[in-house]
């Protein structure tokens, strides 16, 4: 089944095309953020003017027409409103357009599920780390097939956190990736930790880190900041691996891209000999080949929705959304 896929709940506009599993394109243009980050009016403008050339670059690399598309899919939530709604109306109008079906498609879950996908994990807890979004999950079966929350962050998703500090210290891009090449540099500051069992907060670490700003080097910042939100994370994560007897352990999302973070957790997985795993960073970035995937999968289950139902939600919890 030929479905395309599009992603825009904040500074991507991606499109991805699968087929019966296989990725054939994953295509993407990104609002530049600077050293402001993101203004959520200005990069629903981007989107707007990206949509259709993001959409001819996958069907070029596809090698497909758009006539063959056999159904659709676009992020419903979580995320920004107005980049949304630019992913919702594009899939819509190539929907209506096309008599094909069309099926909105949790951000989170599909972050979740094209790194098993590419890991090979099979019932693995879930490391999903983003911007706005910070979890610890796990495959539930009742009341329905959905992927429980056993941890999250009690205030600001890592990245957001790890973004904030960037643009505090005047980083350009703002992004964590930044801070990180920062931090290859930098020697440990002691800082603010924060883990209750499972759930952890970033804020205090934030405020304390930016109020050491031009008194302490960017360098050593960025080393301490990330290294005390890596090892929080680690610390929350080992703790479900243990309480819950599993035995795989993946982490997604975009700040999965890190290679600390990831260093770290392979770290915990050798001591108790877990398996883990992790997606090629095209797929733990912000994508439309995991929307498409996923909604091949809906689709194929029968879990298209009329036009008329295909709204967004920013808040759209994943622990609320049906897994197939």
């Amino acid at each position: 089944m030929l479905v395309i896929g599009i992603e825009s709940s904040a500074h991507t506009f991606g499109v991805g095309i699968v087929d019966n599993g296989r990725m054939l394109a994953n295509e993407k243009m990104m609002y530049d953020v600077g050293s402001r980050g993101m203004i959520p009016a200005k990069v629903a403008e981007t989107h707007v003017k990206n949509a259709s050339t993001v959409i001819k670059m996958a069907l070029d690399k596809a090698g497909v027409t758009m006539k063959e598309i056999e159904g659709v899919g676009y992020t419903k939530g979580p995320g920004i409103g107005a980049c949304l709604q630019i992913g919702q109306l594009s899939a819509k109008t190539i929907a209506n357009a096309l008599g094909v079906g069309i099926v909105p498609v949790n951000h989170a879950v599909a972050h979740v599920e094209i790194t098993k996908h590419e890991s090979g994990l099979k019932d693995p807890i879930a490391l999903y780390v983003s911007g706005g979004n910070s979890q610890i999950l796990k495959m539930a079966d009742s009341p329905f097939k959905h992927y429980q929350i056993l941890g999250e962050t009690f205030d600001v998703g890592i990245g957001n956190m790890l973004d904030a500090f960037a643009r505090e210290i005047r980083l350009k891009p703002a992004w964590g990736s930044t801070v990180a090449k920062l931090a290859e540099k930098g020697s440990y500051v002691p800082m603010p930790y924060t883990v209750k069992g499972m759930d952890f907060a970033f804020t205090g670490l934030l405020t304390y880190a930016s109020s050491l700003a031009g008194k302490k080097s960017n360098e050593d910042l960025c080393y301490s900041i990330q290294e005390t939100s890596f090892s929080m994370l680690c610390e929350a994560t080992e703790r479900a691996l243990l309480l819950t007897n599993s035995d795989e352990l993946e982490v997604c999302g975009g700040v999965a891209q890190s290679t600390r973070l990831q260093e770290m957790l392979r770290c915990v997985c050798k001591e108790h000999g877990f398996q883990f795993g992790a997606a090629r960073n095209e797929y733990n970035a912000d994508n439309g080949g995991m929307i498409a995937y996923v909604a091949e999968r809906m689709l194929k289950d029968d879990r298209g929705e009329p036009l008329g139902r295909c709204d967004i939600q920013q808040r759209y919890r994943i622990d609320k959304a049906i897994v197939v």
